[in-house]
């Protein structure tokens, strides 16, 4: 369509769309399941495949400076996220890490028992969490209570808080700050799940004195298909513990190749295996995007969008009901529908070009990535949604057959 928005007019980020390869017909508003690739991402990782590995070889762990990217990416992500230069890692997966940090911050209070999260948390840190606790065998108890209930959970017998910042489901966003300081006072340990967060909404660990955050690469920090993860530990923390899975790479000299593991000092002890050097060189690249954005500027225009988007979806598709928090500044940077039959509206909607997904029962998703979304965008993916609402083109067998990915 040709019309523009008049909020599109005055966007500063608005040129930061010509970054992305956005395919022709698409309005794409799923960037917080898996982010857009960057146009300058393939030229980059065919220089890491022909240059680096092709000629190079094995020297270019040295010449090309791959043993030291999991440190590098992480640096990068820490300015999106808060966190000080040498407290991030890129490494792994968000469940590995979880287990990783989890782990180590049980280490620090021996005495209690209690691992504390809610029913809002993503499904796999809740799995890792139970599977690590039957693992050490010490008697330790998962605890899962309703968002709206954390503070008042927080006892003393409560080692560590594990939450997820922003909720993969509607996008209510957890108070870091307020939740982190009364588990503070309480004596535990707070690790945050960062993986709806992290280059969608500003976020200060430091300033929020978080313990341990992990997070994924391949959402808003569009990384690409299973993009590395990273882990965040304080800096008081990080010669105190130490990872359950100690490889090669966290010890002090790996290529010494003595039998005994001594963990190396800082973030780096975190670290596993053998780097992924094609995935992490895309999370890499893909994070040039943000060099020149402030993030202030990524929650204001994601907080316009949402809220257009819902004042339309409310006014255009009165059968659907608001699953995310009205008040955008209790919610990320996602709005969540509910409909009974949202699967099969969600595949309607991408059979016309507008992509979203949808999580069981009967949520519908909508990610809103300021870096490559206009307002016109929102207005035109609501006018479509309105269409097949109104025609119930989605009631067709075709749409309500369930693939294996929602």
């Amino acid at each position: 369509m040709t019309s523009q928005h008049p909020a599109d007019l005055t966007d500063v980020l608005a040129s930061k769309k010509d970054a992305f390869q956005i395919p022709e017909g698409i309005t794409y508003l799923d960037g917080n399941s898996l982010g857009v690739l960057p146009k300058h991402v393939p030229a980059r990782l065919g220089q890491v495949i022909t240059e680096e590995w092709g000629t190079s070889l094995i020297r270019a762990w040295n010449t090309h400076s791959w043993i030291d990217l999991p440190a590098r990416t992480g640096d990068r992500i820490a300015r999106l996220i808060g966190a000080h230069k040498g407290t991030v890692v890129a490494c792994d997966s968000t469940s590995v890490n979880v287990f990783k940090v989890l782990s180590a911050a049980l280490s620090l209070r021996p005495g209690r028992k209690v691992i504390l999260s809610d029913n809002g948390n993503f499904p796999t840190d809740l799995y890792v969490a139970s599977g690590l606790k039957d693992l050490l065998g010490r008697g330790h108890e998962l605890k899962i209570v309703d968002p709206e209930t954390v503070r008042d959970a927080i006892t003393d017998d409560v080692a560590v808080m594990m939450l997820t910042e922003v909720d993969y489901r509607t996008g209510r966003v957890h108070d870091m700050a307020g939740l982190t300081e009364a588990a503070h006072q309480a004596g535990a340990l707070a690790i945050w799940d960062l993986a709806h967060s992290a280059g969608a909404i500003p976020v200060d660990l430091a300033g929020a004195k978080a313990d341990f955050a992990v997070g994924c690469g391949y959402k808003y920090l569009n990384g690409g298909p299973g993009a590395p993860a990273f882990l965040y530990v304080a800096p008081e923390h990080q010669d105190k513990v130490t990872s359950p899975l100690t490889g090669w790479m966290g010890h002090e000299a790996p290529f010494a190749f003595d039998l005994d593991y001594r963990p190396v000092t800082g973030i780096a002890r975190m670290t596993v295996g053998t780097p992924a050097i094609l995935a992490l060189s895309s999370l890499h690249a893909a994070l040039d995007v943000f060099e020149d954005v402030d993030m202030a500027d990524i929650r204001a225009k994601s907080v316009s969008l949402s809220e257009l988007f819902i004042a339309e979806v409310e006014s255009k598709c009165p059968g659907l009901e608001l699953a995310s928090p009205r008040d955008p500044a209790a919610r990320g940077s996602q709005v969540s529908f509910r409909f009974a039959e949202g699967y099969a509206v969600m595949q309607a909607l991408i059979s016309r070009g507008v992509i979203g997904d949808f999580r069981a029962p009967d949520v519908m998703r909508f990610g809103f990535t300021p870096l490559y979304l206009s307002h016109q965008d929102v207005v035109d993916a609501v006018d479509i949604l309105r269409d097949i609402l109104q025609t119930e083109s989605w009631n067709r067998p075709e749409f309500k057959t369930r693939a294996k990915v929602t």
